[in-house]
């Protein structure tokens, strides 16, 4: 197998025509390469200063996971934070993990920030919602948000073998002349459900208004996570 390292977004575009597989960690594929044969030609981004952004608002598709600090919301560090071993995090990427993933840890957490994504095609650069990401799996180069005022993750603990741990992530939005926003999403087994709603109608009005979403079809357990959230955000303004 032959590896590129492209240094640019015009030689990484290069790489792409030419059928290049793209990995980062590898975590994901190693095993399946062992078992059915390694690709001709790789390329990983691991050089391409566009993928390894990390700042306030932007975060590259070849970032480690283990890099992921206080420097971006909370929601996204935290979840970051919870993704395998220590091991893992120090190999395992962002792109890595929404893209090549089943499991996407960091996707409950992308969707309450709102995010856009960066994704390379063989035809160029340009943006794409998370929706078209998880449906495409593009070569993903990085994902921008607007800070959100406030925001909340927690996994619950799974059995080993077990059906996925669920997840839920929140945030509110400050409204800037509009209403506040909260956005909740859940990983409840290998789906990921999300749903929006007006933070200015008090804690219960919030939560009537996310359960009138696809959010509405989680089971009970779900529910005692998310609404201790929503209330928690809420409070965070000091208007609640």
């Amino acid at each position: 197998m032959l590896l590129r390292l492209p240094t640019s977004l015009t030689e990484a575009r290069e790489c792409l025509a030419e059928g290049a597989v793209p990995i980062g960690g590898a975590t994901l594929v190693w095993a399946t390469w062992q078992r059915d044969g390694f690709p001709q030609l790789a390329m990983s981004l691991r050089e391409l200063p566009e993928a390894n952004v990390l700042d306030r608002e932007t975060v590259g598709g070849a970032v480690l996971l283990h890099r992921i600090d206080g420097r971006v919301p909370d929601v996204l560090r935290l979840a970051a934070a919870t993704i395998g071993t220590g091991a893992v995090r120090r190999t395992a990427t962002v792109g890595g993990n929404i893209v090549g993933s089943t499991l996407r840890c960091l996707l409950p957490a992308a969707l309450v920030l709102d995010a856009r994504a960066t994704v390379l095609e063989t035809d160029g650069v340009r943006e794409a919602d998370l929706a078209e990401v998880v449906a495409k799996r593009p070569v993903l180069i990085g994902l921008r948000w607007r800070t959100p005022a406030a925001s909340a993750y927690r996994k619950l603990p799974g059995e080993a073998g077990g059906a996925p741990p669920l997840v839920v992530a929140s945030a509110l939005h400050a409204g800037q002349g509009a209403p506040d926003r909260v956005r909740v999403a859940v990983r409840d087994g290998y789906e990921v459900l999300g749903g929006t709603a007006s933070g200015d109608a008090g804690a219960d009005g919030t939560l009537d208004a996310l359960r009138r979403t696809a959010l509405g079809e989680l089971p009970a357990a779900a529910w005692d996570v998310v609404r201790p959230q929503v209330v928690g955000l809420l409070e965070s303004r000091g208007t609640d």
